[in-house]
Formats: C-alpha cells, structure tokens, sequence
C-alpha cells in the first residue's frame, strides 16, 4: 500500500506496528479520530501488535473494546504488562507457586495463564505482581508491603505516573508503586514501558525482531524511550499525554512524529533544516525571524494553521529537537513549543515540569 504520492507507505519499512492504547487508539470509552481507520488499512498491509502499559484489564476485555470501536482485531494481538509481568514470573517461578496480585482482572488473569496461583495472604506469596485497578484498596497495598517484606520479588507492571481519561489526567500505576515502595523501602522490577519486557513480548508476537517494527505511542517517557532502548523506530503521535513543550525537556528522540495516525498510510515526512533558522518539508518551509516562527508554501507565507497537521508535526518536532540541545536557543525552543502545541490543539504545559531542569549547562 502505498501513500497518496504512490510512494511506499512509513508501515510498509517494517515487518509490524506495535501500537499503544490509551491516547493514541482511544481515550476513555472513546476513539481518537482517524485511529480506527488508519489501523484497518496498516492491518492489511503488514501485523499490527497492541501493547499497553495498563493492567487493568485482560487482552479479551481491551480486544472487546477496541471491536467495538470498530476495529478488526483478535485478542491474541493485543499484550498487556499484566501478561509480560506473569511471563516472567512464570519463567524463573516453579509451576504453581503462589504469588499476590495487586490490580484490576488483568493481573490475576494473567498469572493464572501461565501457570500461577493467585493468593491473598502475604506470607504464602513467593512474589507480587502489582498493577493499576480502579478497585485497588489500602488493604491492598498493605498486602503487598507485607508480602515483600516477608522477602517476595515484586515485580510492577508499569510506574506511569498519570493515566488519561476523558475527564482529564487521573493517577497511575506509578503513585500506587510508590506507595509501596516508601512502606518497604524496596524498588521492584518493571516490565512495563519504557522497559523491555513488553515491548520484546509484543515482538515476539509479531515473530520479528525490534528493529524491523515500528512502535506508535503518545508518551515520551514510556513508549517513545522504551522504543529507542529495544532497537526501534518510533512514531511518536499527538493528542495524549505529551505536547512539544513536553519534547524540549525530555530525552526522547522519536524516529517521526504526527498529528494522527493517518500518518501510517503515507510516505514517511521528511524534514531537512536548511539553514540554521530554517526547516523544510515538502513544500512547507519554517523559519524563525526574530524569535518568531512564519511558514511558507511555495514561496507564500501562510499560516501555521494552513500547514497539514501530520506535516507540521513532523517540522515541529524536527525544529524543537535541533534547538533543544544548544543553551543559546533554549528558550526559543520553549516559545516555539508553546505556539506548536497551540496551533495542534494540544494542552500545552501538561507537563511542563520537564522543561524546568533540562537546560543545557
């Protein structure tokens, strides 16, 4: 399949997509635009693996939703850390040993799977395998301090800090791990993104190594860095947690970044900085003149506005990258990023707490 132009779609470069969930196919009960149909159209041309860091739920139940959307997919596609977190488990554990589950079904189920069994008493648990659930209870955690003070591994499916929903950014697996790991002075071992463990599960699935897929998700931390640690390329999209103000304070370096998934279906953007000042792509130029940022298409200025989403993110993305790293241009990248994020319709200064200790000394 190729892209408008006739050339190769960015999908058809890898032998598989692995993609993530919440924020980039949906958010709370409901799609994000474009996600549906673009992931339709990349299933025909090559596998397509979904990998989320939360464990709330089991593959069946997240595969439900995502038919219901209108998605055509098996639960075998889908991987959750729940699943990555049993899986190692069950690889160093005698079949049958106990283990204390923290989290909503996804957890227990997951264990169960591979041979487990799941208890409540802490000090029959030769691990606990602890994940996000909005049921989770004190006594719960209380349970699994016990348990790991007794001496079991603690094994965490993911320490996202946040989780977005419809109504906005709630808590996340991290704040619960924390919670713990403040009652036993012990940090467990994650499988989640950015880790490797669910993102080599999810290769696995597909039979390909990491460096022939692609991996899509929306946050830096997690899928993005997690990508680039296992030998991926990365398409980092927009709409859920991070913005480009987030981009300016984080490590993470994305392969592409687009405005939605349509991006899959076309030939991979490329961006070329012509000068110092200047960046084109296609026939879109960007350049900044005295601390501002104009466009152009074929010699024209324009407004930002009028530049295609999935171009101007990629351009975006290139322009805040390259000034980033260079103290003299540090603050040029903040006032660039903001006005991104405005123009793309994200909720610029999400995470503005990144930008404030990453100045380049």
């Amino acid at each position: 399949m190729g892209g408008a132009s006739g050339q190769p779609s960015l999908t058809a470069a890898y032998l598989g997509v692995i993609c993530d969930l919440d924020g980039v196919v949906y958010r709370g009960p409901d799609a994000i635009p474009y996600a549906v149909s673009a992931l339709n159209d990349v299933s025909r041309l090559r596998p397509l693996c979904f990998a989320t860091n939360n464990a709330s739920r089991t593959p069946g139940e997240v595969a439900t939703q995502l038919r219901s959307l209108g998605l055509t997919v098996e639960d075998a596609a889908v991987v959750t850390s729940a699943q990555a977190g049993a899986q190692l488990l069950a690889a160093e554990l005698p079949s049958g040993s106990a283990v204390l589950a923290v989290g909503g079904p996804g957890v227990p189920a997951a264990l169960a799977a591979v041979g487990l069994v799941v208890t409540r008493e802490p000090e029959e648990a030769r691990a606990v395998l602890q994940g996000w659930g909005r049921d989770v209870r004190v006594d719960d955690l209380a349970r699994a301090a016990v348990a790991i003070a007794h001496g079991a591994r603690w094994v965490a499916t993911n320490t996202d800090r946040t989780l977005p929903t419809p109504q906005g950014l709630v808590p996340g697996n991290g704040t619960l791990v924390s919670a713990v790991a403040e009652a036993t002075g012990r940090e467990p071992e994650v499988v989640g993104k950015p880790h490797a463990p669910l993102y080599l599960a999810a290769a696995e699935r597909l039979a390909a190594a990491p460096e022939r897929l692609l991996a899509v998700g929306d946050r830096l931390d997690t899928d993005i860095i997690g990508a680039t640690a296992v030998g991926a390329d990365s398409l980092w999209v927009l709409g859920g947690v991070d913005g480009f103000l987030s981009l300016v304070g984080s490590p993470a370096r994305p392969t592409y970044a687009a405005h939605d998934l349509r991006a899959l279906l076309d030939p991979p953007v490329r961006v070329e900085r012509l000068d110092p000042a200047s960046w084109a792509c296609g026939d879109v130029r960007l350049s900044i003149v005295s601390g501002r940022v104009s466009a152009a298409a074929d010699g024209v200025t324009i407004d930002m506005s009028a530049v295609p989403g999935n171009q101007l993110a990629a351009l975006a993305a290139t322009v805040v990258l390259d000034l980033r790293g260079q103290s003299a241009s540090y603050d040029l990248a903040v006032s660039l990023a903001t006005e991104f994020d405005r123009v793309l319709g994200h909720s610029a200064g999400v995470n503005r707490h990144r930008v404030e200790d990453t100045r380049p000394q």
